[in-house]
């Protein structure tokens, strides 16, 4: 194995800036400095920081309601305590309980996975990767992240109402979810979710928007689309993703606006309360609309939604491990590809999740076909990570450690979402907890690993050369690691059993009446996993103000562009000219180099080979 290093600062001076060619230090403040501002890297920081604040909040949901599912017969203090009258007595509420649950997934799925990956990383990255000043539009950029910020807002003071937050699922199917009479949770809680969701997806968008423009139009001299690293190609799709689908969502939740306060029938047809038909305003009867049309629109953008959360985390994965394994990325053109066939085949996989709709049986198996397809360039990714770090020179920091973790669960979780391709078993398994397991493992924790990785790895250049505790690191992966697994496996067997999801005690059914002991064990597992997540709290906001600084630019040997900038981060990136490009990202162990960075041409390598050798690390 190569062993020698490069010092790439003796090579900065070859650079290349097609957007001025003297850069100034921006004039600011406090207020545009640090809240109202356009720099990208404050943005990531903005979208990161409100991110671990609802990430706490979200699984500190799931902990409430697995103490529910734990111990059914107990009494806790701490509902009454956080909850009020939802929690009266020490009991949990049973209608709270699907309020939990609601706001649990919406809030992981979307403010924490959805925002904390693409909405930090796509932010800090995508500038520095490609060689830019900024995103192609800072304001736009800044007006992003104050709409996700704004859908925040509306989405806390949700969970103060009198009738309680959202209850209808984190999918909001109607006509639960488009009848204010059918629960409490189906009141103001309701609407004020609809107008959330609509204010994040113009978050989404904004995004979206200046990522793909930022990616074709503001790459610097020499950086051509294969050689750009990984990361761009994954955060490039995963923008393009947001785009086309985000809008359907809009439209789905405009028109169950329309249907709960202005009389539309688009989702309801023919509704019964009381034995009552449902009239409108002008006394006609409600029909016409159809609640499966809404289903259609939701996972129009909920598939892409899984690809959006996990297409992010698979473009780091791939960096982080080429850069510890010190080996070039095995079938980078075999990924790009892989990359572009999963945003085109989760266009068309959406009526999987509607297997139990009642769809006709050849519709049905269309979309068996797409589905089990797209494991295809799946599994193509899995293959080329595992011989990408296979025999390599591996450093295992603790990003290389959940970067590991991540190919794990991916394999593991991905496995079982074949079983659920199926219609003829997914018809069985679909309201189980087999379901839960799966998109836990396969999505919610593999992107959250993705996370974690992505954080530990680019904090460096997120907090002006200061590094996280790599000890403290260590600990919080292996505790969620295993965690990870006792809290998620184990549902696979409820799900085989006929478990059912979503349901608040099993005390009436006999059949689940076996399972109250793994039902302890998933939420021990969940509790320590939980109180696990502060550690890397800690040391996330102790390294911000206390962390070591990084002894060199390049504190990992990586070649990729945003370690050629100062230590401390200035708006604009780099103080002279935008370094050019002459290589591709992934130059481990060539010509007696451990690497190369993109920066450094083959005449600058063959002038280090004649003349001078560096020690090796």
């Amino acid at each position: 194995m190569a062993s020698t290093d490069i010092n790439i600062d003796a090579h900065e001076g070859h650079g290349h800036d097609h957007h001025d060619d003297h850069h100034h230090e921006h004039e600011t403040n406090f207020v545009t400095h640090y809240i109202f501002s356009q720099d990208h890297k404050m943005i990531s920081k903005q979208f990161l920081i409100t991110g671990i604040i609802w990430a706490i909040i979200g699984v500190g949901f799931s902990v409430l309601f697995r103490l529910q599912l734990g111990w059914p017969d107990e009494s806790f203090p701490i509902f009454e305590y956080l909850l009020g009258k939802w929690g009266a007595g020490g009991k949990l509420d049973a209608e709270f309980y699907y309020a939990l649950v609601t706001m649990h997934g919406t809030i992981m799925v979307f403010f924490v996975l959805t925002a904390g990956l693409s909405g930090t990383f796509s932010n800090l990255l995508i500038p520095l990767q490609c060689g830019a000043r900024d995103m192609a539009s800072p304001f736009m950029n800044m007006l992003s992240y104050w709409f996700f910020f704004a859908a925040g807002v509306v989405m806390f003071i949700s969970l103060f109402v009198q009738t309680g937050p959202a209850s209808g699922g984190w999918t909001a199917y109607p006509p639960l979810s488009a009848l204010q009479s059918t629960s409490s949770g189906s009141g103001l809680g309701m609407t004020l979710w609809l107008t959330s969701m609509s204010l994040f997806i113009v978050s989404s968008l904004l995004g979206g928007l200046n990522y793909v423009a930022t990616v074709l139009n503001m790459r610097t001299k020499g950086m051509t689309m294969m050689r750009m690293p990984l990361t761009i190609w994954a955060f490039f799709f995963t923008a393009v993703l947001g785009v086309l689908s985000f809008p359907v969502l809009l439209s789905a939740c405009i028109l169950l606006i329309f249907d709960r306060h202005f009389g539309t029938a688009f989702y309801l047809s023919d509704i019964f309360i009381n034995g009552e038909p449902l009239r409108n305003a002008a006394g006609q009867l409600v029909e016409g609309g159809s609640p499966i049309l809404y289903q259609h629109l939701f996972w129009f953008l909920g598939h892409p939604e899984v690809y959006i959360v996990i297409l992010p985390a698979m473009g780091m994965v791939s960096h982080i491990l080429a850069t510890n394994a010190k080996k070039p990325i095995f079938g980078y053109h075999a990924m790009v590809y892989s990359i572009m066939a999963i945003t085109i085949l989760g266009f068309l996989v959406w009526a999987h999740h509607m297997f139990v709709s009642g769809m006709n049986p050849f519709v049905g198996s269309v979309f068996t076909l797409f589905t089990l397809l797209i494991a295809v360039p799946s599994a193509v990714k899995v293959f080329n990570w595992i011989t990408t770090i296979w025999r390599g020179n591996i450093n295992f920091t603790p990003a290389m450690m959940f970067s590991i973790g991540f190919v794990s669960l991916f394999i593991s979780g991905g496995l079982t979402g074949i079983v659920l391709g199926n219609p003829a078993l997914d018809i069985g398994y679909h309201d189980t907890y087999y379901v839960i397991a799966h998109f836990h493992i396969v999505m919610a924790m593999a992107a959250g690993y993705g996370l974690f990785a992505g954080v530990y790895h680019w904090f460096p250049k997120m907090f002006d050369g200061r590094m996280m505790n790599n000890n403290l690191g260590y600990i919080h992966f292996w505790i969620t690691f295993i965690g990870s697994y006792c809290i998620f496996w184990p549902m696979h067997y409820l799900g085989e059993a006929g478990v059912p999801r979503r349901y608040f005690s099993f005390a009436e059914f006999n059949f689940a009446n076996g399972f109250e002991d793994l039902n302890v064990f998933i939420s021990v597992a969940s509790i320590v996993v939980f109180f696990a997540q502060f550690l890397f709290v800690i040391n996330f906001f102790y390294s911000i103000l206390n962390g070591k600084r990084m002894r060199s630019l390049n504190p990992w040997g990586s070649n990729s562009l945003e370690w050629t900038t100062g230590a401390k981060g200035i708006h604009g990136n780099w103080e002279g000219a935008i370094p050019e490009v002459h290589r591709w990202p992934y130059d481990f162990g060539k010509d007696g180099y451990e690497h190369i960075p993109q920066t450094v041409a083959d005449k600058d390598l063959k002038e280090i080979k004649t003349s001078e050798r560096l020690p090796s690390r």
